[in-house]
């Protein structure tokens, strides 16, 4: 899956900046995430980071975009142009 950021956001600026792959952008209120570009940190960490830095704790999974462990991985392939081992 994909994450999500929601309306709890206090815009604090902190999740932008960890996030590896620049799927965190200021959206018209608050911050958001592109799905398409989102692994949840797979292939860079262990856990996403946008969620171990955000103080109001906003950032939970989206059910709006399932994705397996795989498909993450093969999407930081994709993103980075790592080749699988």
């Amino acid at each position: 899956m994909s994450l999500k950021i929601t309306h709890d956001c206090i815009n604090c600026d902190v999740c932008e900046p960890v996030c590896p792959n620049q799927a965190i952008y200021q959206g018209v209120e608050i911050y958001e995430i592109d799905p398409k570009l989102c692994t949840e940190c797979v292939g860079h960490f262990d856990k996403p980071q946008c969620q171990l830095v955000c103080p109001v704790n906003c950032i939970p999974l989206d059910p709006e975009h399932e994705e397996t462990q795989e498909q993450l991985l093969v999407k930081y392939r994709q993103l980075t142009g790592a080749k699988a081992s």
